[in-house]
């Protein structure tokens, strides 16, 4: 096999690595058949389906309807029926579905977008014909996967924290007034957003990136990280009901394990971006 040369450089590390980040999400901004889809998903999780749902709930006036609405408050745990705000069946189910039932969704649809993203993000320079030039530029197998890391990540968490604000919106305009004020976000949701979910996008995106290295196509790619990751979803999903369900010490532990999980994901996963494989000649 031909060796590998490398043009030495002074040029620093996070540079190159942040570099590489910004080539792919400036290639990502202009592939609008691809992020398209994904923005129209996330628009519709976190505002066109709970502002819908909300906006009918808080404005019953069936009294049969109300009745069976605060039935269903009555059959959630003890615990969460102490904390739902609210003097009517109307306001306090729409209350528990915006703090408590829509909360896997602040995890799912950030996860979704970054799979989709990551999936493609090595395999798809073999297939540009953009491999070799990476191969054989002065950044190093770190660089390159920092960079494609940080090119997976931020779009994942900016739907995350984009979609967080418009949700905290639409929930404080709907039912806010029903309650007494803006009360949202609970602190249950900000230790959702800002504890559990990133280690959990960065965990996905370990195993994602680790995969688009070894494989020969980007719907190899994406059928396999699908596969890896609908596990991962469903796993999330849970989490984030018995987060909100269980308190903040909960959310604290698991949050914490999912960070350490990822760290060694993470680790484990920089050793699969050589630069043979950039090229097609490394299995």
């Amino acid at each position: 096999m031909t060796a590998i040369t490398v043009p030495k450089t002074r040029t620093r590390t996070p540079s190159r690595a942040w570099t590489i980040a910004r080539t792919d999400l400036r290639q990502l901004r202009q592939a609008r058949d691809f992020w398209m889809p994904l923005v129209i998903i996330a628009s519709l999780f976190f505002v066109v389906i709970p502002g819908f749902l909300l906006l009918v709930i808080t404005h019953v006036s069936n009294i049969e309807l109300a009745k069976q609405l605060s039935d269903v408050v009555g059959a959630l745990p003890t615990a969460i029926q102490k904390h739902v705000k609210g003097d009517s069946g109307p306001v306090q189910a729409s209350y528990a579905l915006a703090v408590y039932l829509f909360a896997p969704l602040a995890i799912v649809v950030p996860l979704t977008v970054s799979s989709a993203v990551g999936a493609n993000t090595i395999i798809g320079e073999r297939e540009r014909g953009s491999g070799e030039f990476l191969a054989h530029s002065p950044a190093s197998e770190r660089d390159i996967y920092i960079g494609k890391l940080l090119a997976a990540l931020i779009p994942g968490y900016l739907t995350a924290f984009i979609g967080f604000g418009l949700y905290s919106l639409i929930v404080n305009l709907l039912v806010g007034p029903k309650v007494g004020g803006w009360f949202f976000p609970t602190t249950s949701w900000w230790l959702l957003m800002f504890w559990v979910l990133p280690p959990f996008i960065a965990l996905a995106l370990a195993m994602i990136l680790a995969i688009s290295a070894r494989v020969s196509s980007a719907a190899a790619a994406q059928q396999s990280s699908a596969l890896v990751t609908l596990p991962l979803i469903l796993i999330a999903y849970s989490v984030a009901s018995g987060s909100m369900f269980e308190g903040s010490i909960v959310a604290i532990v698991i949050g914490a394990l999912a960070w350490i999980g990822a760290a060694i994901a993470l680790t484990r996963a920089s050793k699969s971006v050589r630069r043979e494989r950039l090229l097609g000649m490394g299995g």
